[in-house]
């Protein structure tokens, strides 16, 4: 089997976990191999950069370091997990990839475009997505589920008007690449945003 690369996206609180472990579940019962992985993180090297992106501590990281330390835990991920996978024919499920950092240190620290992508193209050696879920809910119920949930991390704690630029990025993103991004109404109750993505992935696995 060929392997595929699926990831979810969205604002915090959005419900990509929940609808990933969901993903799994569906895939595996229908006898996919299938590797759950996350970013920043996925492996040893990009979960130690995660605890350093979302510890609250950090509240003096330049942009331009969180920039590049997004960027290195994803050319770890990329070179330890994600290609592994994919040439060992598993689908791979990644709770954020690439357009998280056009989101969040292009859209919203606002680093050119030209920039964030040439990062990008160093950081995934030319791995992309097959598809994109883009779970999109209104920043503040995004917000509002977080805060009920657990203590907020660093990015979380960006004032509203950051997430609100993120959401705009990366329904900006999905209006330039339909065929590969699917914008869900992630409002709705948790079965029927999975239903959904279940139609958008089953057309994907489709393919010959």
């Amino acid at each position: 089997m060929k392997g595929r690369f699926i990831t979810l996206e969205g604002v915090e609180g959005c419900g990509k976990t929940t609808q990933i472990n969901q993903l799994k579940k569906y895939l595996e019962n229908r006898g996919y191999p299938v590797d759950v992985t996350r970013e920043p993180g996925g492996t040893p090297l990009a979960e130690a950069i995660r605890g350093l992106l979302l510890n609250p501590a950090n509240h003096a990281m330049a942009a331009a370091t969180e920039l590049f330390l997004y960027e290195a835990a994803r050319a770890q991920h990329v070179a330890e997990r994600i290609r592994p996978g994919l040439q060992a024919g598993k689908i791979i499920l990644s709770d954020r990839y690439a357009d998280s950092t056009t989101a969040y240190q292009g859209a919203g620290r606002g680093f050119p475009k030209e920039i964030v992508e040439r990062l990008h193209e160093v950081a995934t050696q030319g791995t992309s997505p097959d598809l994109t879920i883009l779970l999109d809910v209104p920043v503040e119920e995004g917000l509002s589920r977080v805060s009920r949930l657990q203590k907020s991390d660093r990015l979380e704690q960006e004032p509203v008007e950051f997430h609100r630029k993120v959401r705009a990025e990366f329904l900006r993103l999905a209006e330039a690449h339909p065929e590969r991004i699917k914008v869900v109404d992630g409002t709705r109750h948790v079965e029927e945003v999975s239903a959904e993505i279940r139609k958008f992935v089953d057309a994907l696995l489709d393919q010959k």
